[in-house]
């Protein structure tokens, strides 16, 4: 090989060796970001049912009597905000 084709044949091989690093480097991303989508759907579903099985407790805790003075203002909390949002809604029905 000539002296002036062998940087030239480096920069292509070099450039070879780039492209292929950008190749499996796209893939490992592609990968990943598929993974991060499915956690965070993972994440959700399993804040959903954390939420779910909160108001379970709170619900056998009120049916029970064994509410504390905590829970107790927390279900008072509770019951005020649906009464307004019960209003709220009444309110725009008779509109």
């Amino acid at each position: 090989m000539s002296d002036n084709q062998q940087p030239w044949k480096r920069i292509h091989d070099k450039l070879q060796q780039v492209l292929h690093q950008y190749q499996v480097l796209q893939k490992d991303n592609d990968r990943l970001t598929k993974e991060v989508k499915e956690l965070k759907a993972r994440d959700v579903t399993q804040a959903k049912k954390i939420d779910e099985l909160e108001n379970k407790i709170a619900a056998l805790k009120t049916a029970t009597g064994q509410l504390n003075e905590a829970d107790k203002k927390d279900l008072d909390k509770r019951l005020h905000q649906y009464i307004r949002e019960i209003d709220r809604c009444i309110a725009m029905l008779s509109q």
